[in-house]
């Protein structure tokens, strides 16, 4: 698959690039940002992928959040994706901001209309990480997810839904359990019908239940003062009270006075890089 590079700027050392490709899964010309560390201009690097949410394309993660500096102190490529198929004309794509264009929700849509554009989840799990094992110096043996908010979501459900195949995962102010809140009622049932029980296969705090072992460390930072927590779209408690039966280590850490943007992103960032780093450079 031919990548064609869109933008390349030096960045502690090491390289931020944005490429463009024509995704099968998704049908539609898509976008994606890698950072190469300069460790990867003499060797093999572990892969850390970012998983943005509501309303962002590649460009917000890789210019907001800072991120940049442990990377490249760490090793680790980072790859960031878009959040959905662009302009692929279909009914009602762009008429709100937490569904259609910029609100993929990581699925794999199955209702006529989106089903064969919105394939979110197998972009994210198998068509993009094979083109940057393809393209890339990275160790595909070690690989590892986090995100914010939807991405998040996504980051938590990606890792649960493949044991073994991500080192760690982590995310910010993630959703928790769509299947109770409104952007998650909203979504899939747009994106998956309206029959509850196929909701289940993306949401953390149902696949956490049948989780098949307990080799999965997870960290949580959630803003306390974050405006989606009290309105009750993030749900974390139900997540933690999952994890926490079936013996899967979480660390959830509640900032106090942080809110739901980027500035609490870059705040708590190099944890998260740190989180990865523990595992990918084991």
């Amino acid at each position: 698959m031919a990548l064609k590079q869109v933008s390349s700027s030096k960045c502690f050392g090491g390289l931020q690039k944005v490429f463009e490709h024509d995704s099968v899964e998704l049908k539609c010309k898509m976008k994606f940002a890698v950072y190469l560390p300069p460790k990867a201009e003499t060797g093999k690097c572990p892969v850390l992928y970012w998983l943005s949410g509501l309303t962002c394309t590649e460009q917000n993660f890789i210019s907001k959040s800072g991120y940049h500096q442990a990377a490249s102190e760490h090793g680790l490529v980072v790859i960031a994706p878009d959040t959905s198929p662009r302009g692929c004309n279909i009914k009602g794509e762009e008429d709100s901001w937490d569904f259609g264009t910029g609100a993929g929700f990581y699925v794999d849509a199955t209702e006529d209309l989106w089903k064969t554009n919105y394939r979110m989840y197998s972009y994210v799990t198998k068509e993009l990480p094979q083109l940057v094992n393809d393209n890339f110096p990275v160790d595909p043996q070690r690989m590892s997810i986090f995100g914010h908010s939807m991405g998040g979501h996504g980051a938590l459900i990606c890792a649960l839904k493949n044991p073994g195949k991500y080192k760690s995962v982590s995310a910010f102010a993630p959703l928790c359990n769509p299947v109770l809140c409104r952007w998650g009622k909203k979504a899939f049932t747009g994106y998956l019908g309206t029959d509850q029980s196929k909701w289940e296969a993306y949401d953390a705090t149902c696949l956490v239940k049948s989780y098949p072992d307990s080799q999965l460390d997870i960290l949580i930072d959630q803003g306390k003062e974050d405006e989606f927590l009290s309105d009750g779209q993030l749900l974390p408690d139900n997540f933690i009270a999952a994890c926490t039966e079936k013996k899967i280590p979480v660390v959830f850490r509640l900032q106090e006075g942080y809110d739901h943007s980027y500035y609490f992103i870059a705040t708590f960032i190099a944890d998260h890089i740190r989180h990865h780093a523990k595992y990918l450079n084991a």
